[in-house]
């Protein structure tokens, strides 16, 4: 696994070319401005539904955050040991989402599709869901997982897959607090 991204300044960046204070972004994301600050500090990190909805605010791709590459590659061969996590991931509340993700694309840009590897390791006292532009596909490649979606409760094990619009409330559990792991597609 190779080192973590640096979102938080990619952020900052993009906040402060547009001149907007802390309170606008999180105005924005439902974040305080002290966790925003956090997010931009690297101290933690946003969950894949914030960052798409920081993404859309700025009018950039989810992909701007974990591009290093200026120029435009045609094509991405990311190797097991090249992949980029993004761990302390936190709610709204600052509370741990039990969850880190590592993208499994960051060289091309401009694409239509994000693919993630997620990793939900605990049970999670605060189960708030989720929502956010584009569609989202989900494929169980480890353990057993529980999908809120709306109002609904789905349990997904290995081999299931989901495909949803990212608009309805959703969240993913692990269904009984061991490690689940996940491949997920979030295109806008």
């Amino acid at each position: 696994m190779s080192s973590e991204f640096n979102i938080g300044a990619k952020i900052k960046k993009l906040r402060l070319a547009k001149k907007l204070t802390l309170q606008a972004v999180a105005r924005e994301t439902g974040f305080s401005p002290a966790l925003i600050s956090q997010i931009e500090n690297n101290n933690v990190s946003p969950p894949i539904a914030t960052l798409s909805k920081i993404a859309r605010f700025f009018d950039v791709k989810i992909g701007h955050f974990f591009a290093e590459e200026e120029e435009e590659c045609r094509y991405e061969i990311v190797r097991a040991d090249e992949r980029k996590l993004m761990p302390r991931v936190i709610s709204r509340a600052g509370t741990s989402q039990g969850y880190s993700y590592e993208s499994l694309s960051w060289r091309k840009q401009n694409k239509k599709m994000e693919p993630f590897l997620l990793s939900v390791m605990e049970k999670v006292s605060e189960e708030n869901t989720y929502s956010h532009d584009g569609e989202e596909f989900l494929f169980i490649m480890k353990g057993t997982a529980e999908l809120v979606l709306e109002d609904q409760r789905h349990e997904l094990t290995e081999g299931d897959c989901v495909y949803f619009d990212s608009s309805l409330r959703h969240r993913l559990l692990s269904k009984d607090g061991t490690e689940v792991q996940v491949l997920a597609v979030v295109a806008r």
